[in-house]
């Protein structure tokens, strides 16, 4: 493959892109007459760079599309200094200059950061070819590849992604249990930034075996909300292949972890699996204990019932009651978890009415196997029978 990329060998164009791109970007906050001038802070800077960047840019075939922009934009501003008078034909010259100084600029930007873009991709995707090399510049290349990305959708920095294949390379170092695992969870986050970026283009390409054994084997809160994402964007068939591929044991294992932020996230991805599992996954989860181990964390310092506070009379109080119930949850996560996981199942997709209709018994015969006395099964089986908030 071509390299479309700004020349790693010559720094100077970089930090040429960086100060070209701030002066359009000042130039394209105060788009005024003004502004525009050749004596404007913006322009003289614009003007200024132009003449640097000849020797650096006219070297560089790539930077061609950059090097017309700016040839452009010297024309205009000079056109624009030539009808400072007060006549009609001046005055029309200067609004159709000033105009289309704003266009060149935009084009400007636009290419200045799709060569940026280039430029850190090509960093990127060298740096993961030994991750090992320098793991703190290689967690600061991820880090900026996950920002660039959450950015939202751009056709240029898509080209470019698929061009480098750097979803394929951001897969296979998750999935490396050699490389440490800074590294692997900045590598997860990456992967659910670009799936986020465009659902349609990157879930396909997603392999979804050894990512779920991956992030599972890493056992940090970091890794299970990447799951929990990849969950929401495949939905059923992603859950089809944690239940096929035995994982599911291993998500129930970590809802006993010491760790709180780990408990909780792990609870998020429950309620996922719920809403998205179809009658095996939801029954797995039941037969491998999964009621017993939310009612012991409703029972715990974390937990306690928001049974009470869905009831409103009014407008007024369904604002402050929901509220109230957002603050609670706050401090307690597992709040009526058991209700809130058989809510997931009855709004959910995963299941047919039916399905939905037959597992609500076997919910509150384990709700009372589990509970420590009557008066907790009481509470918890009123809230799953009433329904409370998801």
């Amino acid at each position: 493959m071509e390299d479309s990329s700004p020349k790693e060998d010559n720094p100077g164009v970089l930090k040429l892109l960086e100060a070209l791109k701030q002066a359009i970007q000042e130039l394209q906050a105060h788009p005024t007459h003004k502004s525009v001038q050749s004596n404007s802070s913006p322009i003289k800077a614009l003007l200024e760079l132009e003449n640097e960047s000849d020797s650096i840019i006219s070297k560089d075939p790539l930077l061609s599309t950059l090097s017309r922009h700016l040839a452009e934009l010297k024309i205009l501003v000079e056109t624009l200094e030539r009808n400072r008078g007060y006549g009609l034909r001046s005055f029309l010259t200067r609004r159709v200059s000033t105009y289309s100084i704003s266009r060149v600029a935009g084009s400007i930007e636009s290419e200045i950061q799709a060569l940026m873009d280039r430029g850190s991709i090509d960093s990127l995707i060298n740096a993961l070819k030994d991750p090992w090399k320098d793991e703190d510049e290689l967690a600061r290349l991820l880090s900026q590849f996950e920002h660039r990305v959450s950015q939202g959708f751009n056709p240029e920095l898509q080209d470019s992604v698929l061009k480098s294949k750097a979803f394929s390379v951001l897969q296979t170092v998750l999935c490396d249990p050699n490389c440490s695992k800074q590294i692997r969870e900045k590598a997860a986050f990456c992967v659910a930034a670009l799936i986020r970026f465009n659902k349609d283009v990157f879930v396909g390409q997603v392999n979804m075996g050894d990512t779920i054994q991956a992030l599972l084997e890493m056992k940090s809160a970091h890794s299970v909300k990447v799951l929990c994402e990849l969950i929401t964007f495949i939905k059923s068939p992603f859950v089809d292949v944690i239940l096929c591929n035995g994982e599911l044991p291993k998500i129930l294992t970590l809802l006993e972890s010491k760790d709180l932020s780990m408990k909780v996230v792990v609870f998020n991805c429950i309620l996922e699996i719920g809403y998205f599992g179809r009658k095996e996954a939801v029954e797995a989860m039941l037969n491998g204990g999964l009621i017993e181990k939310l009612v012991e964390l409703q029972r715990s310092e974390f937990g306690g019932d928001l049974i009470g506070m869905g009831k409103y009379g009014n407008e007024n109080e369904e604002s402050e009651g929901k509220k109230r119930e957002k603050k609670f949850l706050e401090n307690h996560p597992f709040a009526s978890c058991v209700a809130r996981f058989a809510v997931q199942l009855e709004v959910g997709e995963g299941l047919r009415k039916r399905e939905k209709r037959a597992f609500k018994p076997e919910i509150l015969e384990k709700v009372r196997e589990a509970s420590v006395n009557d008066a907790e099964a009481a509470t918890i089986i009123a809230e799953v029978l009433w329904g409370s908030s998801p």
